[in-house]
């Protein structure tokens, strides 16, 4: 039978400290033995023996009375790799090429990535079904995308470590980025108004009249500066889901068919592309289109697509750096804001007649 090995108390307190220097808690230098002994509830002399271990050791290097000593991690030393889960916001975002450039970046700094099983879309909002995705999925950290307030709010309340790409974040003290879309939007409608567009639509599901969010309201508000009456029509929204996004599209074209339309996804975009001509509608001399969304490739197609463009290399940097923080045990609730621009290509034309 092995013998028992009993950790004197200076020991125990050694060891707690080196796993939290090890691990990042601890940055920079390290507080005296009487702050300590009064965080951690233990005589100061303990404290000051395992300090004293940990000096010898190499982790902590003295500076004399009075002052903190060093934190000094060996050159190896990395920090601890993450299980890092992504939770979609529907079908197909699997495909997207920022997501797929994040991940790649997360897994080459070490960490794992994982799937949720189900997407935002599939849990309709319901935090129950929320709770049990996250119970399921053995990760340590979350990269949420367009995730609701409601949503974010429960990652926050469990202090659940999560980061939001687009989505409600704003209100939430929660890491985070997002896009600047006024300016880009502002002149995408002021050009389609100048080609004489009037009926033109904003298409996104969480997007209405009554919470437009910030693209929403300069859209309406350059709408309104035009003399052009908004309301519903121009921002419908609609039930989260294909299923919902086809029946607006529908609806938009059984009455008064728009002339223009602003499409929030890469994959809503090909959808509507796809619902066009289907009914004999063409590209833009029928119906103008922009996609609030940029993907790589936009410029090989027929017509070439307009869009709004920004750099999203900063944003696959910025997770990549929350996932450092988050690994070394740094709290990281910081928000990040991107500009935008419009491009104009040649999905955009001049509005039909009649």
């Amino acid at each position: 039978m092995d013998s028992i090995n009993v950790l004197s108390a200076a020991e125990q307190v050694a060891e707690h400290l080196r796993n939290e220097l090890l691990r990042g808690a601890l940055s920079g230098s390290l507080p005296g033995a009487h702050p300590l002994a009064e965080e951690l509830g233990v005589n100061h002399k303990t404290v000051k023996a395992a300090l004293q271990m940990l000096e010898k050791e190499g982790l902590l290097v003295g500076r004399g009375a009075g002052r903190r000593r060093k934190i000094v991690l060996p050159k190896n030393h990395a920090p601890p790799a993450l299980r890092v889960a992504v939770l979609f916001y529907e079908k197909g975002d699997e495909a997207h090429d920022l997501f797929i450039r994040f991940q790649n970046k997360l897994v080459a700094a070490g960490h794992t990535v994982v799937h949720a099983p189900k997407n935002l879309t599939d849990l309709g909002g319901d935090t129950r079904r929320l709770a049990r995705i996250i119970t399921a999925t053995a990760a340590d950290a979350w990269v949420v995308i367009a995730g609701s307030e409601e949503v974010l709010q429960y990652f926050l309340q469990r202090q659940i470590p999560a980061f939001a790409i687009y989505g409600f974040q704003s209100r939430l003290r929660i890491a985070g980025i997002a896009l600047n879309q006024t300016p880009s939007v502002v002149a995408a409608t002021r050009r389609l108004i100048t080609l004489g567009h009037r009926r033109i639509v904003m298409l996104e599901s969480l997007l209405t009249l009554s919470e437009p969010g910030l693209p929403g309201a300069a859209f309406l508000n350059e709408l309104a500066a035009h003399g052009i009456d908004a309301g519903d029509y121009n921002m419908p929204g609609y039930e989260r889901g294909f299923d919902g996004f086809y029946k607006r599209l529908e609806s938009l074209f059984s009455h008064t068919p728009p002339t223009a339309i602003f499409i929030y996804s890469v994959v809503e975009y090909f959808a509507t592309t796809q619902f066009l001509l289907d009914r004999g509608l063409r590209v833009p001399r029928d119906v103008s289109l922009i996609c609030i969304d940029m993907a790589p490739y936009f410029h090989r197609y027929q017509p070439t697509i307009s869009h709004v463009r920004w750099n999203d290399q900063l944003m696959v940097n910025r997770i990549a750096r929350w996932a450092k923080n988050i690994s070394l045990g740094k709290e990281d609730t910081r928000q990040t804001r991107i500009d935008t621009e419009f491009v104009e290509a040649g999905t955009v034309g001049r509005a039909p007649q009649g």
